[in-house]
């Protein structure tokens, strides 16, 4: 039997205040890093966000942070080239990682930073929740649904967050919803609730710091 899956609900007004007081806290790029070996210590809880170059993790990171330059934005796809470790207070790290799919990098850049990333995924013992960006313009591609197999073999818990939602028509957002269910059903790494999210507008964004807030 597939499993069910739901939009999160708002946070409630309580839930959006501990979420933002978490947030509010002090946050630094700490470091970028191009190799298994330069990581940081793994002393605490990660939180990852993985998607489809300009997909828009970076202005995701800002707006879950209220800084408007703390992981830079491109409209180039392509720009993350390393994995970038933002620390979260003294208790996470944010981890903005190399879009993968269509990048405008020379190729054996491309391949270099993309085993980076398959490494990193599949590899670290403190991640505890991917955020898989999925655009809520295009859907689910083949090279998303080769990330949520790799998530699955390492037994990594990935939730789709929807970007961009203001963007679409209703009866196709809905339309791409439903699409989006049916493929992430097969992976019983997914976590069963996806999350609609705009930078632009805000939407969302109370909602998944309420999220990251709970995760232990």
């Amino acid at each position: 039997m597939e499993m069910q899956y739901t939009i999160a609900d708002d946070a409630t007004r309580e839930e959006a205040e501990l979420g933002r007081l978490l947030f509010a806290q002090e946050t630094d790029f700490l470091k970028g890093v191009v190799a298994m070996d330069g990581m940081p210590p793994a002393d605490r809880m990660e939180i990852c966000f993985a998607g489809r170059s300009n997909v828009g993790k970076s202005s995701l990171i800002n707006a879950l942070t209220g800084r408007k330059s703390l992981a830079r934005t491109s409209n180039t796809p392509g720009r993350t080239q390393e994995i970038n470790f933002f620390t979260l207070s003294d208790s996470h790290y944010l981890v903005d990682v190399p879009g993968y799919g269509f990048a405008n990098a020379p190729l054996p850049v491309v391949k270099k930073w993309q085993a980076l990333l398959k490494a990193y995924l599949s590899g670290r013992a403190s991640l505890r929740r991917v955020f898989l960006l999925i655009d809520s313009r295009h859907g689910v591609k083949a090279v998303d649904e080769e990330i949520m197999e790799l998530l699955g073999r390492s037994a990594v818990t990935f939730q789709v967050v929807l970007t961009k939602a203001d963007k679409p028509k209703k009866a196709e957002l809905e339309k791409v919803i439903a699409e989006t269910g049916k493929i992430v059903a097969k992976y019983p790494a997914a976590y069963p609730e996806f999350v609609l999210t705009s930078s632009e507008k805000g939407d969302g964004i109370p909602t998944l710091r309420h999220i990251i807030r709970t995760l232990v």
